[in-house]
């Protein structure tokens, strides 16, 4: 057993979601990973729930729901046209304009690493989250030193997609399910972690380590 502390976020990067689905030509599919922007801090609560059924007078059941997962990230302003793509607006490049319309549905998987008090990292890919229109403040300038970043928020949800490394049943067999993301701890030295980040990792693109 391994015991920290978190301290640090960093390496905030995406990938637009191209293809989430069941059919045999299909599948999930991303496009290139880009860089996001440095991020402060990302904040995630899970939508939860539990009832507990009564029977003879006793507590005999109790039925767990897991609902979507809510993020909330401070990072440095973004530009215009990443701002854009996350959000589903449109971006004229030849003006250099946002057109603050209509949004188009668009889906996305979100990488980061998280750094612990030993310097240990864990690498986390959620593989289908939706943005919400950015959160901004903007203050006069004064005597002071303070700025303002963006706030991104964003909501992750199970793929469609259903992958063969799902989850283990009480064998230890692999059973096919849909996921949120993956989490590997550097700490446990057991995933091959070169290019982590090149391209969106899935249940099923991970490796075990050589030698491990």
């Amino acid at each position: 057993m391994k015991y920290f502390k978190h301290r640090g976020v960093e390496g905030l990067v995406y990938a637009r979601v191209t293809v989430d689905d069941n059919e045999e030509s299909g599948g999930y599919k991303t496009g290139e990973v880009k860089q996001l922007a440095p991020v402060a801090k990302i904040g995630k609560t899970v939508e939860a729930s539990s009832n507990t059924e009564y029977y003879d007078n006793t507590p005999m059941f109790v039925t767990d729901a897991e609902g979507p997962d809510n993020f909330e990230i401070d990072a440095t302003a973004f530009d215009l046209e990443t701002e854009a793509e996350l959000t589903g607006k449109t971006y004229d490049p030849d003006t250099g304009a946002l057109i603050d319309g209509v949004r188009e549905e668009r889906y996305f998987a979100l990488g980061y690493k998280t750094k612990g008090s030993d310097s240990g990292y864990r690498l986390v890919w959620r593989n289908k989250v939706k943005f919400s229109p950015l959160d901004k403040e903007h203050n006069t300038e004064d005597a002071g030193t303070g700025t303002t970043g963006s706030t991104l928020k964003c909501t992750g949800i199970h793929t469609t997609h259903v992958f063969g490394h799902g989850s283990k049943d009480a064998a230890g067999n692999w059973v096919k399910g849909t996921a949120k993301g993956v989490v590997v701890d550097t700490r446990d030295g057991l995933a091959d972690t070169t290019d982590f980040f090149s391209k969106v990792q899935t249940p099923d693109t991970l490796k075990k380590k050589v030698g491990s």
